[in-house]
């Protein structure tokens, strides 16, 4: 869908909305669509909400949600987000169901980098203290994926450090302090300990960071990176290797299709005109009685979280730079790791079950999920084991 025919899209909404008496302004001649800003989300996003509110006398966000629920409810947008003060963020449909893998898997570590700090600079000033120091060195990663420059500065003033101070961004690290010694935990726990909670927050430090059980949030993530390369091994055992797509199998994609134009609806033709008449029975199709249909509905549903997962890594990325803050994106690796965990069991063929277009589709979204885990990490200065 082009800029130009989500504008319109957005105006018959508005339209819509006046129509069934939900709004009472005149419609404009024309809606205004354009990228989110840093911090935004979804494709695109408009203010129109906030320019009716006005002539509707009705707050922003009321004007936002009832345009909201038009849009989406129409064709060619996946979802609808109000923010701030009555914004309406858009996201569209995806036309091509594997493109978001194919991106992934071409981008690699590069995925969720942008220009949107490009040219700047910032001085990360913190004091000498463990935990500052490694939140210091991650932010500075995550500030180079969005174009930023920075460097770290140490001590209590930074005197005489900064040669052009108005050429620089400064920002003054001071997260409360680890309560102990982390390093008894090892590199890489105790760099997530420190790095997981809010700056403002108290860091846990203790055994549990250790421990390999599904209480441990470092550990489910390291387990599901480690279980992509697991699938990918297994899945070349079977003679097959990813190849995105659609991770729905043929039954379940068509069952999903619109009727067609001129298909017969429900009260359309007589049931005689189609060549059978009433029986009663079992009122479930084949597959849902026999259950033949259980794995193909579990992954379409299961895929859906790890989708949205992975398609927001890029606005994760852009938010801890902006706000200076490499605790988001440690939070959302967790949520990207728990998506994976309940998608991996639909990716490898069940018993006699041949590996489909939607296997090798499913696997290539498994190992996007790999791709943004080990890149995360990464960047949070955490090693990614592809067995644990």
């Amino acid at each position: 869908m082009t800029p130009v025919e989500l504008s319109r899209t957005v105006l018959r909404a508005v339209r819509r909305a006046v129509d069934d008496g939900e709004l009472s302004v005149v419609v404009p001649a024309r809606v205004v669509v354009e990228r989110p800003r840093p911090g935004g989300c979804g494709d695109y996003s408009t203010n129109v909400a906030l320019q009716l509110a006005g002539p509707a006398g009705r707050p922003p966000r009321h004007v936002a949600e009832v345009l909201s629920r038009r849009l989406c409810e129409s064709p060619g947008i996946a979802d609808v987000e109000v923010t701030g003060p009555g914004f309406l963020n858009l996201t569209l449909a995806d036309d091509d169901p594997g493109s978001l893998a194919r991106e992934i898997l071409a981008r690699g570590g590069e995925y969720g980098c942008s220009d949107v700090l490009a040219g700047q600079r910032y001085e990360i000033r913190i004091p000498y203290e463990v935990r500052a120091e490694i939140v210091a060195d991650s932010l500075r990663r995550v500030l180079a994926t969005q174009g930023a420059r920075a460097h770290v500065v140490q001590g209590a003033t930074a005197e005489g450090k900064t040669a052009e101070p108005s050429a620089a961004h400064v920002v003054n690290l001071r997260p409360v302090p680890a309560p102990r010694d982390p390093s008894v935990l090892g590199r890489d726990a105790s760099r997530w300990a420190l790095l997981l909670p809010a700056a403002h927050d108290r860091p846990r430090v203790d055994d549990e960071h250790l421990a390999q059980r599904e209480s441990n949030p470092l550990f489910r993530v390291r387990y599901a990176h480690a279980r992509t390369h697991a699938l990918t091994r297994n899945a070349a055992a079977l003679g097959f290797t990813a190849e995105p797509g659609d991770v729905r199998d043929q039954a379940s994609a068509a069952s999903g299709a619109p009727i067609a134009a001129g298909a017969s609806s429900a009260l359309g033709d007589a049931p005689s005109a189609l060549g059978f008449t009433a029986e009663p029975g079992d009122v479930r199709d084949h597959d849902t009685a026999t259950g033949a249909g259980d794995a193909t509905r579990a992954g379409a549903n299961a895929a859906a979280p790890l989708h949205t997962a992975l398609s927001t890594h890029p606005r994760t990325l852009t938010l801890a730079a902006t706000h200076h803050a490499p605790d988001r994106l440690a939070r959302h690796l967790v949520v990207v790791a728990d998506a994976l965990l309940g998608f991996q069991h639909t990716v490898l063929p069940q018993g006699e079950e041949k590996p489909s277009a939607a296997h090798r589709a499913r696997l290539a979204l498994a190992e996007a999920a790999g791709a943004v885990l080990a890149g995360g990490l990464s960047l949070l200065g955490i090693d990614a084991p592809e067995h644990l």
